[in-house]
């Protein structure tokens, strides 16, 4: 594999032309490909196989009208919408509603029929339904708000909820652009020139392009989320940055040993492109084991994530190699005035000297390191799982407080209403004559509405309204009394099958799902992660050690996640004002994202404590060089990713902010306390043993690595010095 990577980044050095005109053609026939097929992101959920899920598709496919697309337009005046005046501009307004495009209908918050005016009638809303199954796009919401002027020119506060009022609130924050900003300032700092520090952030910029592309061509043929595109922009910059930091690194100090540009470009796909490869595939591989949960969405996230990560990495191994042939000497040009710049490997550097002691004292460490990660995962034994509503979007957009406004003026479970599907099985109507009475005399209960029966008269629905909030735990339990215990005593006796559905009930359905599946998400990627390591370091014991550390610290980052968003420590500094229960997606997506990238840092670290061991057979030597050389350059690595990751606690979603505020504390934590404490300690007390392997895998394995010999033709590296103390042996940096 060595070989096969030296010959591409040779090629791509000595042919940088070539290459760089395939990837212009690659990124321009996947732009304009996405723009000839590609779609939008569609946030439809599907839940296959569970209740919640069943009584939406028995709605949809024998009562469609009770399954049109709405959204609702929310009326506020403290002095009162009973007025002749107040009356009169929502008039003029529902008429100027009715005819946007695409919406058939209007309802009227008057109508005695049922009327939807707060009891103290200084709240209203209007129920607007469209013919599309689309999402509201914004040239409709500006002609709702075109046609609501009448209201707001006779004071009436408007209000917009639903696919309205997303339509408005949706805008871009930044995010990728901070993101970009801080890696450019990071790299700068590192590579203390102008021209290097840009070509890391080009491959990335040039991957996300093409990684984008892809996704949007995919959500013309599958519904893909907008997180899917979020996530997938992290590990974009994330990824794409660190990948080419690490294969630039090397090539610059292979320039430095005298090498020509080709050979330098060469080596450095041998030798640190193919810890990016592995590095890859292990992201790759974990992140695709998301399929075995079997939930539509968490699926195409995964996918969408593996892709992006794909075309970073192939964007490192050739891209990279080409632009490093093109810029050739002039790699280092434009010094960057006051940064120093230092060796690759300091046996007296902090790091080293760090490392030393940690080796000299691995349990005291090591334990320490541990008890403090055990501390942060303690919250995370209290996590619970809920998907973010409009309660938990920012206070200055419409849609929280056209939230706000209805939970004051309808009681806090109007927004989340549950919807009772009763399969009649042949049965008479009057089967349901006392099940509304039933479902009305729960505590949990606030209101009931009108039985309705489909055309045929096989299918029942009506709504019923908690006392409390979606969020609240206590609409958790109302569904189970109402799923186990309500709804089938009042149907006793009969053929008729109770199904509810709902917000809450769906979230419940997907925390039931997701626990049922864990153990063989967990199994599937822990297995294929430590089948990959297993095959790179040729060992047992490393790939095990990998898998209960990186266990360790995504729990500790899990611990974080809930004690700010559940808990709400610190939660106001990130610009979340209510506590909420955890995005029902978040904590798989997050095992897998982070267990891959933490294994990047485990294969780039110990490629390096490998490739030393293999040269003098000192386990603790090996440990404090391997630990010394590649410090500095993970860190920087790490820093980038932190800062990718960070930049996005700062969009408005509340479920990007989970993302955001778990994957950067789980870097941060991987890359201080367990890369320079916990892995240092580890290999430590496992010595010689760390790298053993039954002889019956040693025949079955590929030997991905070349042997001894064949390592120092493509790399040369100082032999051991004489006489020195094992720290001060000279290493590359990787």
């Amino acid at each position: 594999m060595s070989r096969l990577l030296y010959r591409i980044g040779h090629f791509s050095g000595r042919h940088p032309w070539r290459v760089l005109l395939t990837w212009i053609a690659i990124v321009a026939a996947a732009f304009l490909l996405n723009q000839s097929i590609g779609g939008t992101n569609d946030e439809s959920f599907r839940l296959p196989g569970v209740e919640s899920q069943k009584a939406v598709d028995a709605l949809k496919d024998r009562f469609p009208q009770k399954t049109v697309l709405t959204s609702n337009i929310v009326y506020h005046s403290d002095d009162g919408l009973t007025g002749p005046a107040a009356k009169a501009a929502v008039a003029r307004a529902r008429t100027g509603l009715s005819a946007i495009p695409h919406v058939i209908a209007v309802s009227d918050p008057y109508d005695a029929r049922g009327p939807t005016v707060s009891s103290d009638g200084r709240t209203a809303f209007t129920t607007v339904a469209f013919d599309t199954a689309e999402k509201v796009d914004a040239a409709q919401f500006d002609a709702a708000r075109k046609a609501n002027e009448p209201a707001r020119a006779a004071g009436l506060q408007v209000e917009y909820a639903g696919g309205l009022g997303a339509a408005k609130d949706d805008g871009g924050g930044g995010s990728e652009m901070l993101g970009i900003a801080l890696a450019v300032l990071i790299l700068a700092i590192a590579f203390g020139s102008l021209v290097a520090m840009s070509l890391p952030v080009v491959v990335a910029l040039v991957a996300i392009v093409i990684g984008m592309s892809g996704i949007g061509i995919l959500s013309g043929i599958v519904d893909v989320p907008k997180i899917a595109t979020v996530v997938a922009m992290m590990l974009g910059l994330g990824v794409g940055v660190d990948y080419a930091l690490f294969v630039l690194t090397r090539h610059r100090q292979n320039l430095s040993g005298g090498m020509p540009v080709p050979e330098a470009a060469g080596r450095a796909n041998a030798t640190a492109g193919l810890s990016v490869l592995f590095a890859g595939v292990t992201v790759i591989v974990a992140i695709a084991g998301l399929q075995v949960a079997g939930i539509p969405m968490l699926t195409v996230m995964g996918w969408t994530a593996a892709m992006m990560v794909a075309v970073t990495m192939l964007a490192a191994l050739t891209l990279l190699p080409a632009m490093l042939g093109l810029v050739g000497t002039r790699v280092n040009s434009l010094r960057i005035p006051f940064v120093k710049q230092r060796p690759a490997y300091n046996p007296r550097s902090k790091s080293s000297r760090w490392t030393a002691l940690v080796v000299r004292k691995p349990l005291r460490y090591g334990i320490a390191a541990a008890v403090l990660l055990g501390a942060l995962a303690i919250p995370a034994f209290s996590m619970r799982l809920g998907i973010p509503d409009a309660g938990n979007a920012p206070a200055d957009t419409t849609t929280r407080t056209s939230y706000d406004l209805l939970a004051k003026g309808f009681g806090p479970g109007f927004n989340g209403q549950l919807q009772v599907v009763v399969e009649l099985n042949g049965a008479d109507r009057s089967a349901l004559d006392g099940v509304s009475t039933a479902v009305s005399a729960d505590p949990g209960v606030a209101s009931v509405g009108a039985v309705a029966f489909n055309p045929k008269g096989d299918l029942a629905t009506f709504g019923v309204t908690p006392t409390t909030s979606p969020q609240n735990v206590k609409t958790d339990r109302l569904v189970d009394r109402l799923r186990d215990d309500v709804l089938p005593a009042a149907l006793s006796g009969t053929a008729a099958e109770p199904i509810l559905t709902g917000d809450t009930a769906l979230v419940k359905d997907l925390s039931a799902q997701l626990q049922g599946r864990m153990l063989w998400f967990l199994g599937a990627v822990i297995g294929l992660s430590f089948i990959v390591l297993m095959i790179v370091f040729r060992s047992v014991l490393v790939p095990l050690k990998a898998a209960a550390l990186n266990l360790l610290s995504i729990g500790a980052s899990y611990g974080v996640v809930v004690a700010v968003f559940q808990w709400g420590w610190g939660a106001s500094l990130i610009g979340v004002h209510e506590t909420m229960p955890i995005f029902a997606l978040a904590p798989m997506l997050m095992f897998a994202v982070l267990f891959g990238l933490s294994m990047d840092y485990e294969v780039f670290l110990l490629s390096r404590v490998r490739e030393q061991y293999a040269r003098h057979g000192d386990p603790r030597a090996a440990i404090i060089e391997g630990v010394g050389s590649t410090a500095r350059v993970i860190t920087s690595a790490a820093l980038i990713m932190i800062g990718v990751f960070g930049a996005f606690v700062l969009a408005p979603e509340a479920d990007t902010k989970v993302f955001g505020i778990g994957l950067s504390v789980a870097v941060l934590l991987d890359v201080t306390l367990v890369r320079m404490v916990l892995v240092p300690s580890a290999m430590s007390l496992l010595g010689r043993h760390a790298w053993w392997l039954p002889r019956r895998l040693d025949r079955i394995l590929p030997d991905i690595h070349p042997d001894v010999d064949d390592a120092d033709a493509l790399v040369p590296v100082p032999a051991p010095s004489e006489g020195k103390p094992p720290g001060e042996r000279p290493a590359e940096l990787v």
